[in-house]
């Protein structure tokens, strides 16, 4: 049952992760879920700080927060400093998660809140973290919970707004001309995708989360050059690097998000050598034949 339990949530969570990174990825953003999962840490200390609890709900709370603004911040830098996206986020998630490292240790040096406990969950704990009623009743890991509810709202955000992402996406300038936001629906990817980060990480780690982002897309996107195909494929990469990676980790008796992560890595190489279209080993195999017709 504990297999099934850490299987869903790492596929709940690739799925959700996965579908918004193909929007980054062809943004070339695709960084930024991993400037969220660091950023965020001086928001959970304030959240700690206020509060003066380490309950999940305020930590995620505080952490949501500044990962918007972590967002708002590196398309203000983008814009107005007329910085490339990848600086922008550079600055913006190394001098925030610099400011948390201070706040840790100037004001909360005496709780046991550092990097480590807040940043790098574990998916072997999953079956530990049960949502327990007041009554008694079991209702089983609370990540599921959460997890699917985080998957059920990407899944309608992607859905609803299908359009408008598409053509902020592929064509910003014909999107303004039509009268959509690029602005308004960069910024609501944005808060999707920092949703998704902050929720996810505390059950899954940071490290798994940015691999669930950015591999199975860019896998995706090696493979085909329909843009809808390519969520199709990113899902169902998701829920192969879940089943595998568990599967893996069990036979080596080793870390589940490193093995994860490592099949994540694994099918990103195959589909680099040896996709159709853009593999290195075809496009050999092709460019050596039109030589050899020519």
């Amino acid at each position: 049952m504990d297999a099934i339990y850490i299987i869903s949530a790492g596929t709940l969570v690739a799925i959700s992760c996965g579908l918004l990174g193909c929007f980054l990825v062809l943004r070339k953003m695709a960084m930024v879920g991993d400037a969220i999962s660091h950023a965020v840490l001086p928001g959970i200390v304030i959240a700690f700080l206020i509060s003066g609890s380490r309950d999940s709900i305020i930590m995620l709370l505080g952490a949501g927060v500044i990962g918007i603004l972590t967002t708002v911040l590196i398309e203000f830098f983008h814009k107005k400093g007329n910085l490339q996206t990848d600086a922008s986020i550079g600055v913006t998630f190394t001098w925030l998660f610099a400011l948390g490292v201070i706040l840790i240790s100037v004001f909360a040096n005496e709780v046991d809140l550092d990097q480590d406990c807040v940043l790098h969950g574990e998916i072997a704990y999953i079956p530990l973290d049960l949502w327990i009623t007041d009554s008694g009743l079991i209702l089983g890991p609370r990540v599921l919970y959460v997890s699917g509810f985080v998957f059920i709202l990407i899944i309608l955000f992607i859905t609803l707004g299908y359009k408008e992402l598409y053509l902020t996406t592929f064509d910003p300038a014909f999107a303004t001309a039509i009268g959509i936001s690029t602005v308004l629906w960069h910024y609501l990817l944005m808060a999707a995708v920092s949703l998704t980060t902050v929720a996810s990480f505390e059950s899954v780690g940071a490290i798994l989360v940015v691999a669930l982002m950015i591999a199975p897309p860019a896998t995706a996107y090696l493979l085909t050059e329909s843009f809808p195909k390519m969520l199709l494929i990113t899902a169902i990469l998701g829920v192969i690097i879940s089943v595998a990676g568990y599967f893996l980790a069990a036979y080596l008796d080793g870390s589940i998000a490193g093995a994860m992560s490592s099949v994540a890595g694994l099918l990103f190489l195959l589909a680099f050598l040896f996709s159709p279209s853009e593999g290195i080993v075809f496009s050999k195999a092709q460019h050596k034949e039109i030589k050899t017709n020519g």
